[in-house]
């Protein structure tokens, strides 16, 4: 584990290598799970803002699912989630013309018609955060899944690109500049003993 003030990094991800392969997953973490993306309180306002924006991009089955659900809901295992659509694609998904399923939400920041990219637990994929029961720690721990993410362990080694390299951006944007840069050199540091 690497401390940095109350966040604690497990070490797979600066030691595991991962890029995403979108052509072999197809977009598959948008699609398998048992609930939708995890959403922090502040980010059920962001969707509220960016969802006229947003809606346009969507095909007609999820304008019904959000009419029906709502813009988010509240899982009693996960808390609040994105809806899905039959428990299988998130209902922000939308399918580009070679079948990979992507963000809605992120289309949307892409041609700058918002500026919030995507949920944050979507962003930082394969890595999951959990609070310790008196929030006073956060663990940040790499979770591929294993079938549908070896595809993306095997470009990552081929490229060897470590996992906290990958999700520099998404780091970043969760615990600032200042983290990412004690990460990254405490992984240099650990790179150079080995």
């Amino acid at each position: 584990m690497i401390a940095i003030d109350n966040i604690l990094v497990s070490d797979e991800i600066v030691q595991e290598q991962f890029v995403c392969d979108l052509n072999k997953c197809k977009g598959g973490c948008c699609v398998d799970g048992d609930a939708g993306a995890p959403l922090n309180k502040d980010e059920l306002e962001k969707i509220n803002e960016v969802f006229d924006a947003v809606l346009p991009y969507l095909p007609e089955e999820s304008k019904k699912e959000l009419q029906r659900q709502g813009r988010y809901v509240y899982d009693k295992e996960f808390g609040w989630v994105t809806p899905t659509i039959e428990s299988k694609v998130c209902v922000y998904g939308i399918v580009d013309k070679n079948g990979i399923v992507k963000c809605g939400i992120e289309q949307a920041y892409n041609d700058g018609k918002v500026q919030w990219k995507k949920p944050i637990s979507c962003h930082l994929f394969p890595i999951r955060i959990q609070q310790s029961r008196d929030k006073q720690t956060e663990y940040v721990n790499y979770e591929p899944r294993e079938d549908l993410c070896s595809a993306a362990c095997t470009l990552g080694e081929k490229l060897k690109v470590p996992v906290y390299v990958f999700l520099k951006d998404a780091l970043t944007r969760k615990y600032g500049t200042e983290f990412y840069a004690t990460l990254e050199a405490t992984a240099e540091h650990l790179k150079s003993k080995s």
